[in-house]
């Protein structure tokens, strides 16, 4: 079975603790880097959320957000895309200043002549891409990427690699969640010796709007559907101490000579040494072992993935979550957790891609 590493700041929300009214805003300006001369309509918005904002003449900006934690992107063409992590803790902070740098074209130049771009890359590789990026679930089906062009394959012979670029955000209808989302790629990478995916990047999220009664009330169950079983779903129970309620099992996975056994965990919580922080309405944790198992119980798995792997359990759905060995991980009250590079996602939940995400802001009925 190949095996995907998916650092992706992208996720799936969830519940009644993200209150319309608790909202905090964050501003500032964007200059450039060298003549701190302001830059009008640079693009900044919160990634994996439909909050976003365009510079005015000065460079300024102003963004409300639900009580939680986000990256903030701040993207200009040509520029280095740079990102900050906000929280609700930030709402009373003087505006910050983030400037941008030029792009390198010499370090991109280094890209392109040690890898040699495939001039028909969609037809070699174009599904491949697809199926590892918007995935192959039912919803898949009903994404499609509106600018093509933009994206560039190349493949290094050197490295047994396949590297993906684009020259502007990915630009992505998903009729089945009701979403145009844009997607600022930061990296794509396949390794064919490891089999190993990794892609990074920034969503931006567009709700499409209907006055078809019929497609508006699909949309709702198609998201509320996506949201069950989602890591952000999880995460969201695991910060309010409903994880059994919500349909989640923790265990831990120890190896005994070779031999995988999972353990049952009598105590989720004194487990993975759950502590929360009220001055800043946080949670920390730090699982006493660093393979976790995740069941969720409340739903199957989807046929067209029991269909590619077999021996995975029926009757749930099961991921693994493998924590860098030593490090906590800090999760805001809307479910963002940091560092999300600290966390490597296997098996069912990282089958789940572009196709099944929600924004941050999604709210569940």
């Amino acid at each position: 079975m190949k095996k995907l590493i998916l650092f992706l700041a992208v996720s799936i929300l969830s519940s009644s603790v993200f209150s319309q009214s608790a909202v905090f805003y964050v501003s500032g300006k964007v200059i450039d880097a060298v003549t701190k001369a302001p830059m009008q309509a640079a693009s900044v918005f919160a990634q994996n959320t439909t909050q976003g904002a365009v510079t005015d003449a000065e460079g300024n900006f102003r963004i409300g957000l639900p009580n939680g934690g986000y990256d903030l992107v701040i993207t200009f063409t040509g520029y280095q895309t740079e990102t900050r992590r906000i929280s609700a803790g930030d709402a009373n902070d003087k505006p910050m200043v983030i400037e941008l740098k030029l792009k390198e074209k010499a370090l991109e130049d280094v890209v392109i002549t040690s890898s040699s771009e495939v001039k028909d890359g969609w037809t070699k590789y174009g599904d491949f891409f697809l199926e590892s990026f918007i995935g192959k679930t039912g919803n898949s089906k009903s994404c499609t990427i509106k600018n093509k062009d933009a994206i560039h394959f190349y493949f290094s012979k050197k490295r047994n690699r396949l590297k993906v670029t684009a020259t502007e955000p990915i630009q992505i209808a998903n009729e089945a969640l009701g979403y145009n989302i844009k997607y600022t790629i930061d990296s794509f990478t396949y390794e064919y010796n490891t089999q190993v995916t990794l892609y990074t990047g920034y969503p931006l999220f567009e709700e499409m709007q209907s006055t078809d009664t019929a497609k508006q009330n699909l949309w709702a169950a198609n998201r509320l559907k996506a949201y069950k079983g989602s890591m952000l779903h999880f995460m969201r129970s695991l910060y309010n101490k409903k994880l059994k309620e919500e349909g989640f099992e923790i265990q831990f996975l120890v190896k005994n000579d070779d031999k995988e056994t999972a353990v049952t965990l009598p105590n989720f919580y004194a487990a993975i040494n759950y502590a929360k922080d009220d001055t800043t309405q946080t949670v920390e944790v730090l699982p006493n072992q660093n393979n976790v198992a995740i069941l969720y119980k409340n739903n199957t798995p989807e046929k067209t993935y029991l269909d590619a792997n077999p021996d995975e359990p029926s009757k749930f759905q099961l991921s693994t979550l493998v924590f860098v060995p030593g490090e906590s991980i800090i999760v805001e009250q809307n479910g963002y957790y940091f560092e999300q590079t600290d966390i490597t996602i296997n098996q069912y939940l990282s089958w789940k891609k572009m196709a099944d995400m929600l924004p941050y802001d999604f709210k569940t009925p």
